[in-house]
């Protein structure tokens, strides 16, 4: 009798092994392997020729400091928030009509709102231009209305809509996912109690939405930082943003530390994202 329990306990961890192994082993591999080579990149030398040198330091993060890199994050940074809210306000409406339709076009809603994402990504970018140069549709639209052309192309324009584009869908589904969970009894009650429209929206609707709201803005605002092919191809070169700046380190500078310095300045970013998401919408939840 004694030894059943301890067999069956063996037979549940075995269970959990195997079901848990191969995920783990893989975050293992992919994930925390490459994670703590940057990670020990960031305290080493470059080399004379590139590389890395496995001399000590602490001059890498100092560099963090310098204003030329001060002004790329601060550019990103803002670059990246207005992607964040212009995706807000096109996301918000679009996902809360999407729940509110029925359920056969709400599938098809959702299929159109993915939709970009089975196009690779670089054929979408290179669409872009096609559309915003100065002989593009967009242009040729505007000389028939007496307007252009306009340089629309290699702006933070260009590269803010490129940016949205990209992004958009990210921002809808976890809102959609928010909207729709979301008691409709309560609105009802609202209603009942003689609230507007417009006053339910925002004094209930908006509140407990608001765990998707945090969602779809780090899922966004991340992605939008750290991108380099879109301000690459939409900007010609002319922004520099964070991801541009990782990518020139490692490829083209060699300088492996200081641009595993920046790439673990990202990620501590988004970490600390993810944790206010979480901590925000524990509130909200309180609250609501």
């Amino acid at each position: 009798m004694t030894g059943r329990p301890s067999v069956v306990a063996v037979r549940r961890a075995a269970g959990r092994l195997a079901t848990l192994g191969p995920g783990f082993g893989f975050l293992t591999v992919f994930l925390l392997f490459p994670l703590a080579l940057v990670l020990s990149y960031t305290v080493f030398r470059r080399g004379r020729f590139g590389g890395v040198v496995y001399e000590p330091t602490g001059e890498n993060f100092a560099r963090l400091a310098d204003p030329l890199y001060l002004d790329v994050v601060a550019g990103s940074v803002k670059l990246a928030v207005l992607t964040t809210l212009l995706a807000l306000l096109l996301g918000y409406p679009t996902a809360y009509m999407i729940a509110k339709l029925p359920a056969k076009w709400k599938v098809i809603a959702l299929v159109a709102v993915v939709l970009p994402f089975w196009t690779n990504f670089l054929i979408r970018t290179y669409a872009w231009i096609v559309l915003l140069n100065s002989e593009g549709l967009v242009n040729s639209g505007l000389k028939a209305l007496g307007l252009g052309p306009v340089e629309l192309l290699y702006t933070d324009g260009a590269i803010v809509a490129g940016l949205l584009y990209a992004y958009l869908p990210l921002m809808i589904l976890p809102l959609y996912s928010a909207i729709e969970r979301l008691d409709p009894s309560l609105r009802e009650a609202s209603a009942n109690l003689g609230a507007r429209p417009a006053r339910t929206f925002w004094s209930v609707t908006l509140p407990l939405s608001l765990p998707g709201v945090l969602t779809g803005c780090v899922f966004v605002f991340v992605p939008s930082l750290g991108n380099f092919v879109i301000p690459e191809l939409l900007g010609g070169g002319r922004r520099i943003m964070v991801g541009n700046l990782i990518r020139d380190q490692f490829l083209k500078a060699r300088d492996w530390p200081f641009g595993s310095v920046l790439a673990l300045a990202v990620i501590a970013v988004l970490v600390l994202l993810l944790f206010a998401q979480a901590w925000a919408a524990r509130r909200a939840g309180r609250d609501a």
